[in-house]
């Protein structure tokens, strides 16, 4: 974080804290550390005891220490003074720079202290404070900077980050945005098709057409609620095909025969709504319905050995004709799958020997339980509670 000059009164001691960091003093030290030590080198160049050397070493890095750490805690201190009020750049830098020319000479005076004291047998001399306060003045505003460039760029590093957050969250939420659009499309689409077939019904055999009718509302109060969720679960979605095909078979008659398959341990398998629908009512719009004999429709599911959930609806219609599986409720379910799960799902199309359209969706195998889509993986489903199974 910067330092920040317009934070309220109370969070001046937390300003004074973050300049007089253990990390500030850290580096402080090896400052002074590596500052006597080059004064050292010039000045003992011709002492030959280790023990001299050493000992000097010692006392230029104390006596810059007291520098530094006096520089510091004038810094902190002037930082802390600074928060809560507003004042124009200039006068924060002048500010700034009056904090550390008092810490120069704060050091200066303790160093004279700390080296004379008690008897102060040598006397303060001004050329040396001149000196030492100056070269520390320059050393103490060059180091300031230093901090408050990185000061400036942790801040942009951190507003980066936070608004990457926030684009993040917004592209979630025009993701969910775009989910319920392409749901609103592909909903009325399913339930036109199905109006349509109850009027054409009605034109030809009104009492079979009441009777679909019936079974179009008994369908539509069960499917209904869970159109508008993202995730469902296989089998919810595998018994709304059931009756929406028993609703086309009351039309079609012997035209229209289907199986739907599926293993008991993944009815609970997360499946978004409408996407078995709409290949289902594909297959049938543009492969069985054309023929004057009609044809027959199989829908399984099984796990793949890559661990994904794989649904197929296969037909023996008329094959790929006109635009091929390139239609509005193909396109909106692909983009769904790719909007849920990204490159993990998909739906491909594929031609049937001798003839008809496999229609397969493949993506990540999920678990829902008690209404809550949960991740699961092939272990985890060894421990799965019966009633899931």
């Amino acid at each position: 974080m910067p330092i920040d000059t317009h934070a309220p009164a109370a969070s001046r001691w937390a300003v004074f804290r973050r300049v007089l960091s253990p990390t500030h003093v850290a580096a402080a030290f090896w400052l002074a550390f590596v500052f006597a030590l080059s004064r050292i080198i010039v000045w003992q160049a011709q002492t030959t005891d280790p023990a001299e050397w050493l000992f000097s070493l010692a006392r230029y890095t104390r006596q810059s220490m007291i520098s530094g750490l006096s520089i510091l805690l004038c810094a902190a201190i002037g930082e802390a003074a600074l928060a809560g009020r507003s004042l124009g750049n200039r006068a924060a830098l002048g500010w700034r720079a009056l904090a550390i020319g008092v810490g120069t000479l704060l050091g200066a005076a303790l160093r004279y202290v700390v080296a004379y004291a008690p008897d102060f047998y040598e006397p303060l001399e001004w050329p040396w404070l001149v000196y030492t306060t100056s070269l520390w003045w320059l050393l103490g505003c060059s180091g300031y900077g230093l901090l408050h460039l990185a000061q400036i760029e942790r801040a942009s590093r951190e507003r980066l980050a936070a608004a990457r957050q926030a684009r993040e969250a917004l592209a979630a939420q025009q993701m969910e945005a775009e989910l319920s659009a392409l749901q609103a499309q592909i909903e009325p689409h399913f339930l036109f098709n199905t109006l349509a077939n109850v009027k054409r019904l009605y034109d030809v055999a009104p009492g079979r057409g009441r009777d679909m009718l019936a079974s179009l509302i008994a369908y539509l109060q069960t499917a209904l609620p869970g159109m508008r969720r993202q995730r469902a679960c296989l089998g919810d979605e595998l018994d709304r095909v059931q009756h929406y095909l028993a609703i086309l078979q009351m039309r079609m008659g012997d035209r229209l025969r289907f199986e739907i398959d599926a293993p008991a341990a993944l009815r609970n398998a997360e499946m978004p709504p409408m996407v078995v629908a709409t290949l289902v009512e594909n297959a049938i719009k543009h492969g069985l319905s054309p023929l004057p004999e009609g044809g027959r429709l199989w829908v399984t599911a099984r796990e793949a050995a890559d661990g994904r959930l794989v649904v197929d609806v296969r037909d023996d219609g008329r094959g790929f004709v006109g635009a091929g599986g390139s239609g509005v409720g193909l396109a909106n379910t692909r983009a769904r799958l790719a909007a849920l799960y990204g490159a993990e799902a998909g739906l491909s199309l594929e031609s049937v020997e001798p003839r008809g359209v496999l229609a397969r969706v493949r993506l990540p195998l999920r678990w829902v339980a008690d209404g809550h889509p949960e991740e699961a993986d092939v272990a985890a489903r060894d421990a799965m509670p019966a009633s899931l199974a």
